[in-house]
Parts: C-alpha cells; sequence; structure tokens
C-alpha cells in the first residue's frame, strides 16, 4: 500500500533476506531453512515482489556457500532449481491451501505455454498426492533429517564435481497421482501445459 501511495508503479525489491536473527542461527545451514527460504520466495512472489536478494552468497549461518570450501549449502539448490524454472509470471495453483502443504505455480522460464509448480510438504510424517493431469518433469528435494546440511535431488545426494555443478535434471513423471514424500520439495516442470498466460 505504501509502494502504491508514494511511488506508484515501481517494482518491489527485497534487497536482503535470509535466516538470520540476532545474527544467524545454525539451522540457516540445513535441509530446514530450504522450506522457510522457498516458502518465502513464493510467498513474496505470489504478493508482487519481483527481486529477492538473499543476505549473502558466503559466510555466516546464512551464507548460500559454506566459507572456506565453497560447498552449497541446501538453500542454494533451492535457489538454483527456483532460478531455472520458476518463470516471472505467478499463477493461481488452482488447489486450495491445505494444512502441511505449500503450493505455488508460475510460467514455466524459457517455455512458452509451460508451468512450473513448487509443492512443499511440510508434514514429517505423511505424504501428500498431488494430481498432475499432463506429464512433468520432477525435481524432489530430500534429506535424511530436516536439520542435515546435505540434500538429495530424486533420491541422489548433490555435490560439486571437481569444483563444478553437477548435472541437474528432472525424472519423469507420468500424469495421474504424484506422491510427495514426507519433509520433502518437490518442483514440477510442465512444459506441455499449454498456459495461455504464459507467453
Amino acid at each position: 500500500q505504501l509502494r502504491d501511495r508514494f511511488a506508484p508503479g515501481r517494482p518491489l525489491w527485497l534487497s536482503a533476506t535470509a535466516d538470520a536473527p540476532c545474527g544467524g542461527t545454525p539451522r540457516a545451514a540445513t535441509f530446514l531453512d530450504t522450506f522457510r527460504y522457498l516458502d518465502q520466495l513464493g510467498h513474496l512472489a505470489r504478493e508482487g515482489v519481483q527481486v529477492v536478494m538473499h543476505d549473502g552468497l558466503i559466510g555466516g549461518d546464512s551464507g548460500l556457500l559454506e566459507e572456506g570450501t565453497l560447498t552449497p549449502r541446501p538453500d542454494y539448490w533451492g535457489a538454483l532449481l527456483w532460478r531455472r524454472l520458476m518463470g516471472g509470471t505467478v499463477l493461481d495453483p488452482g488447489t486450495p491451501r491445505q494444512p502441511g502443504l505449500l503450493l505455488y505455480a508460475h510460467c514455466l522460464r524459457d517455455a512458452p505455454g509451460g508451468v512450473a509448480i513448487l509443492a512443499i510438504n511440510t508434514d514429517r510424517e505423511r505424504g501428500r498426492t498431488l494430481g498432475l493431469p499432463v506429464a512433468a518433469e520432477r525435481y524432489s528435494l530430500a534429506a535424511d533429517a530436516p536439520e542435515s546440511r546435505s540434500v538429495r535431488l530424486n533420491g541422489k545426494p548433490l555435490a560439486l564435481v571437481d569444483g563444478a555443478l553437477p548435472a541437474i535434471g528432472g525424472a519423469a513423471a507420468p500424469a495421474g497421482y504424484l506422491l510427495l514424500e514426507p519433509a520433502s520439495i518437490t518442483f514440477l516442470a510442465v512444459p506441455e501445459a499449454g498456459n495461455g498466460a504464459c507467453r
């Protein structure tokens, strides 16, 4: 409301954000924080925020990379998938909010008509199902425990390969019902969605 009153039409940017109360918290370097981070990105995009800057790339508890080794932390992998899949146009996910399940939908980046979905299952005990009307590519992040400092993509550990990013590909998700594992984060790329808002 303040933007609309004092600077109508100007873009909204968030210039610093991370899980860093009182200088930092150890959980910021774990998979647990990736749930907060990606939910925040989805919520802010829905509210019209066009740019979100993380607090820092390296350093402290909230840096996306480990200081000294430059090893990516779980939030880095979440940010990488967000950037590769979630385009700038925000869509209605078409599903009512449910306890323990957060859903966000955007146009799929660089794929006219395509849709990207972010499904966050915060329930540590129960899986969830999500109906897919057409086939998709699945990118599911999970860890041995939410407090883990490492993460798996579609069951395989994510790590640098000789100092470089590994190949990151999706797994086939046929049309039908997709199981979202407990305490997991899943991106879905649906290039053949045919969404008219995604041109």
